[in-house]
């Protein structure tokens, strides 16, 4: 099965809560008013957050991503060389 990972910049974050409203499985409101990614981690070299899933839920993700007011929340397909190729919402 395909895997993909959701990056997400939070810094940038505005606290829409679109994101939470399509998906609490992957997005909850933290108390500073901006969304957290459920299980990712900050990658430190591009302070990001980052977390792979699976295929199952591509729509679902995609769609949080596509209503971000900001679009600050990004999707990739992870390659089977590890490279990543960012999915078109």
């Amino acid at each position: 099965m395909a895997r993909y990972k959701i990056v997400y910049n939070r810094k940038e974050c505005i606290g829409a809560a679109a994101c939470v409203a399509l998906s609490e499985k992957y997005w909850v409101m933290d108390e500073d008013n901006k969304a957290n990614l459920k299980g990712s981690k900050l990658n430190e070299e591009t302070g990001l957050y980052e977390l792979e899933f699976d295929e199952s839920d591509l729509e679902e993700v995609k769609e949080s991503a596509m209503v971000c007011p900001v679009e600050i929340i990004y999707v990739y397909k992870i390659e089977d060389d590890g490279k990543l190729t960012k999915i078109e919402l």
